[in-house]
């Protein structure tokens, strides 16, 4: 079978890494479980990293970039999929060590691919994406741990960008207290409408340096690292929770032991790309139903083609981006 398909590829030639549209032959695709015509996708911070070779995201070169993808099964020799179902990818390596998101058709292992929730729409899913997904799974981890409303307030740092915005919204609709952290005022309508309670700059929450300061809040999602994060840790209350997800702002982390043998708080890793697959489906299931972020339509920035991801990239790394961008893979700039 012949068939040409665009795709948006990354190389790596004497020390620069860069991404450009190319058209593929269905030959290239690699020899996995499921092949799916991509309908959408999403730019995720890690995306930005990859396609702009700011980061070392990549572990072969070249590769097809997008760590997400939504679309309908062409064909599979695996699980159970049937041509035409509506599916869709998020992780599992999918453009970091094999050809991901950014093409009209992607092969993928089994074991990564979800059959798209009932209560969700192709659209809805990638606006979801990555991102939602990881705020999922630092919300349940946190529950696991036994975080609930009645405990008092989350911080959620980074609250601006792609995971910290449906935090925001998630955490909201499940009746928690949020204090959204964004140094992006611009941003302070939207996170008021999504439920925060408190939009603040990173220097209005007036963080204290001992190693333990009295506690503020019940817990945090985090999306910045570095500093930011060093200084939250010892304001959080008996028993809390503290979600790293994100290193925007360093990933080093200088800390004591004192708030966790003194006041009991966990630091959980939030690690979305090996979530195991039992797990993966039961969060998918909840962000469909009773989880399913009530502001989608508003956490939508913009939708864009495959020839606009550059000034996409280039957008959410200079920290211009609102909520999530949106790439229609079957659209022509």
């Amino acid at each position: 079978m012949t068939k040409q398909f665009r795709a948006y590829r990354i190389h790596q030639s004497g020390g620069e890494i860069r991404g450009r549209l190319e058209t593929l032959e269905w030959s290239d695709l690699a020899p996995l479980d499921v092949i799916i015509e991509g309908h959408y996708s999403s730019v995720n911070y890690k995306d930005a990293l990859a396609g702009s070779g700011k980061g070392k995201i990549l572990r072969r070169f070249p590769l097809v970039g997008g760590i997400d993808v939504m679309g309908t099964v062409v064909a599979a020799k695996s699980g159970g999929f049937q041509p035409g179902e509506s599916v869709l990818v998020t992780g599992c390596n999918l453009g970091e060590s094999m050809d991901g998101g950014y093409a009209e058709f992607i092969a993928a292992p089994a074991s990564s691919v979800i059959r798209l929730p009932a209560g969700l729409s192709g659209e809805e899913s990638m606006l979801i994406g990555t991102a939602g997904f990881t705020a999922a799974l630092a919300l349940y981890r946190m529950e696991q741990m036994d975080q609930s409303p009645s405990k008092g307030p989350i911080v959620v740092t980074g609250a601006s960008g792609g995971v910290g915005s449906i935090a925001v919204d998630l955490l909201a609709s499940q009746g928690y207290e949020v204090w959204a952290v964004t140094g992006k005022q611009s941003a302070r309508p939207l996170l008021e409408r999504f439920g925060a309670r408190r939009v603040l700059d990173p220097r209005e929450l007036e963080l204290g340096t001992r190693p333990l300061e009295p506690a503020k809040f019940a817990g945090v999602i985090d999306n910045v690292g570095g500093e930011l994060l060093t200084r939250l840790i010892p304001h959080v209350d008996l028993w809390g929770n503290v979600a790293a997800i994100g290193l925007t702002g360093g990933a080093e982390l200088q800390t004591t032991v004192m708030p966790f043998i003194l006041r009991g708080v966990s630091l959980l890793g939030i690690s979305s790309n090996n979530c195991p697959l039992p797990l993966r489906q039961e969060l998918w299931r909840r962000l469909s139903g009773l989880w399913k972020p009530p502001h989608l339509q508003e956490i939508l920035a913009k939708t864009i083609s495959l020839e606009q991801l550059d000034q996409a990239f280039q957008d959410v790394l200079e920290r211009k981006v609102t909520g999530r961008i949106l790439v229609d893979l079957r659209k022509r700039a």
